[in-house]
């Protein structure tokens, strides 16, 4: 793909149109990891195809089998093709790919020309920066041209910014160097097992140390701790120039991220990085304007909750890509404003890749059971105690089981959480997510409205709710309206008529370490396995053959 500075004149096929949208088809990758590729038409997100989807594993780069995916969607070439800003290696010091890692302004922006598939086409590159700005505020229901402040917090990045009128971006401040990557290097230095390169970086230590901050105990900070603290906020390139042994001073070095140390360092480690940006936010955020918040640290539901609450702001939006998954929709979103002068798309949170069913129904039934798809069944077996893997429609983009790919479970007992965490193979300590119907959160959460991206915290109201409650009080809650998710918000509906409670236990339906399942294959493999009850597949509902759990009937679900 050819590169070239930004063009003056643009063939009439890339002017805005009429209708207010450019008529025009863009096409993005995101290379490295949580590699992406993803299909805006005429202002309208078509498909978000991410790497690691389909059992591959977590945090891929973009990969054949993603690109043929994508190809096999489109209807025709696009009109534009677009390399998310990148790096050739590990880090963002190295060599840029495409316009690079870092910039805000539009200035390193390329823009040339190139052929695909015989066709004419335009190429465009921006930087990674900018592909989370412009993904949060092309996402975001705030209107093109209004003002607002946005944060990207990530690896790298740790910075707030403010979109113009004219949709330009200014930098207010650049808060703290490689946010992300000094949150979770506590957690590689407490590690006896993390790997010896890059200071014991893994991407999953992140979500790792957000639940273990929830077993923290109340007391000030000690000097140990703060000496520890200081030094990784303060060290720069933490990645290239901290290695574990070179922290071996520290009494947290190896001591285990369970101890209770360890945990209590957490908690005041992410205090100390929240702070900073609160006290830069008080400082140069103060005209009341609306925050986006992007990057990788906008997985962090417990800082979140803190922006939506702090009272700097009259409304905070994070979508439910904020990580480098979602940066192929950003350039994309970026190459639209530059060909055609609009920032904002029509997107639906279900724009994954479609499921592939790549086993037949009589092959299904070797193993299972088949019944007409009946949610009051359904409901029952849950609240019996029976966990069921759960597959509607097309996969969620982001890294949240949303309700499309999830395992479903009763919220009621502590056994269901440790059950749950040992199918998946995951530490003791992790929480479990509930998602629950928006009409009821206020009931069983201090909630009000919507959370459909699984992105905050909630205190837990309703005491019954033991296995969705973490060792803090808290909950990752996610609510579904009978718009977004009909089928699921009918399925909590007939759990709240048995039970009381509209509200069920959802985890990602995955292999350790690989995105979410996509296949018929591998969710049969999955199932059985795991030892999992069954499954509900679209409309049909698929109980396992071994012991009580089988249901009488034929496969149209009638005695």
């Amino acid at each position: 793909m050819t590169l070239a500075a930004p063009l003056d004149s643009l063939p009439a096929q890339y002017h805005c149109s009429a209708r207010g949208w450019g008529a025009v088809r863009i096409l993005s990758f995101k290379p490295g990891h949580d590699g992406t590729t993803a299909l805006i038409e005429d202002g309208r997100l078509v498909f978000s195809h991410e790497a690691e989807k389909g059992s591959f594993p977590r945090y891929g780069e973009l990969s054949p089998t993603a690109v043929l995916d994508a190809m096999a969607r489109m209807d025709g070439p696009p009109d534009v093709v677009c390399l998310s800003g990148w790096v050739k290696g590990f880090h963002s010091t190295e060599p840029p790919l495409g316009a690079g890692y870092f910039g805000f302004d539009g200035s390193e922006t390329l823009v040339g020309e190139s052929r695909m598939l015989g066709h004419r086409v335009r190429t465009f590159s921006s930087t990674h920066e900018r592909s989370h700005l412009l993904s949060a505020y092309g996402m975001s229901d705030i209107e093109h041209g209004s003002p607002c402040y946005a944060l990207v917090w990530e690896g790298n990045i740790g910075s707030f910014y403010e979109f113009t009128p004219d949709v330009r971006i200014r930098r207010v401040r650049a808060v703290l160097e490689d946010p992300g990557n000094k949150y979770q290097h506590i957690f590689a230095l407490a590690d006896p097992s993390s790997p010896p390169q890059h200071g014991g970086f893994r991407f999953s230590n992140a979500g790792k140390m957000m639940a273990l901050t929830g077993f923290a105990r109340s007391s000030p900070v000690s000097r140990a701790e703060g000496e520890l603290i200081e030094y990784i906020l303060d060290q720069p390139s933490i990645l290239l120039t901290a290695p574990k042994e070179k922290l071996a001073w520290s009494p947290f070095h190896d001591i285990g991220v369970e101890s209770q140390e360890f945990k209590d360092l957490a908690a005041k480690h992410s205090k100390a990085i929240f702070e900073r940006f609160l006290t830069v936010a008080e400082q140069e955020l103060t005209r009341g304007l609306p925050l986006l918040i992007a990057g990788g640290c906008g997985l962090n539901c417990d800082w979140n909750r803190q922006w939506r609450d702090c009272g700097l702001f009259p409304e905070v939006f994070v979508p439910p890509c904020p990580n480098d998954s979602g940066s192929a929709i950003g350039t994309a979103i970026d190459a639209q404003l530059h060909f055609t002068g609009q920032s904002k798309i029509a997107w639906n949170v279900y724009s994954g890749p479609e499921f592939l069913h790549d086993r037949t129904r009589e092959q299904i039934r070797d193993s299972f059971d088949e019944h007409a798809l009946d949610l009051m069944q359904v409901a029952e077996l849950l609240a019996s105690g029976r966990v069921l893997a759960w597959v509607q429609g097309n996969c969620e983009i982001g890294p949240r089981a949303l309700g499309n790919r999830s395992l479903l479970a009763a919220p009621f007992e502590p056994r269901m959480r440790d059950q749950l965490n040992r199918i998946k193979l995951r530490e003791p300590y992790r929480p479990i997510a509930p998602v629950c119907r928006e009409e009821d959160v206020s009931d069983h959460f201090d909630w009000d409205g919507p959370s459909p991206y699984m992105l905050y915290f909630q205190h837990v109201r309703d005491q019954r709710l033991q296995a969705v409650t973490h060792v803090d009080g808290t909950a990752r809650a996610q609510t579904v309206n009978a718009g977004e998710n009909p089928r699921l918000h009918g399925l909590l509906g007939a759990f709240k008529q048995l039970t009381g409670a509209g509200v069920l236990c959802n985890t990602s339906l995955n292999l350790p370490g690989r995105g979410f399942i996509n296949s018929t294959s591998d969710l049969i493999a999955y199932v059985l396995d795991r030892r999992i009850d069954g499954f509900v597949l679209e409309d049909r509902l698929y109980v396992t053959q071994r012991g009580p759990l089988a249901l009488t009937g034929n496969e149209d679900g009638t005695a």
